[in-house]
């Protein structure tokens, strides 16, 4: 008898301790509206990395390099402005998927990088190109 209310005891014990309620369990995190746009941006910048690496190491091209770099860099561009506007609380637009036509270069005036074409944020530091 002394052994079954201790075994008893025991496995009350175990089911209270190893039990969830609802209360117990933290507020779900909000959702960010950005959320995505961040994910998509640290995949960017890994990519970009990557890029960076396998140049280095010597298995692309100086025009292999520079072309994908460009056009990870213009994609960057299209996302942080994405993000500018989702956190301004302006209506989101689609990123563009092809490539603009060449135009005139441009300069960005905090780090002096020259782009083909004209973008909103610097590839290289990052800043607004205005």
């Amino acid at each position: 008898m002394l052994l079954a209310a201790a075994i008893l005891l025991i496995a009350i014990t175990v089911l209270f301790t190893f039990s969830i309620r609802d209360k117990d369990m933290p507020a779900p995190e909000p959702l960010s509206p950005t959320r995505h746009l961040d994910e998509r941006r640290a995949a960017i910048y890994e990519n970009l990395r990557d890029l960076q690496f396998e140049y280095r190491v010597g298995k692309l091209s100086d025009a292999d390099y520079q072309q994908t770099k460009v056009g990870l860099q213009k994609e960057l561009a299209g996302v942080l402005a994405e993000i500018e506007k989702v956190s301004s609380g302006a209506p989101p637009t689609p990123v563009k998927t092809t490539a603009p036509k060449p135009t005139p270069g441009t300069v960005c005036p905090h780090c002096n990088a020259k782009f083909p074409d004209p973008l909103k944020f610097c590839g290289e530091c990052g800043k607004a190109m205005s």
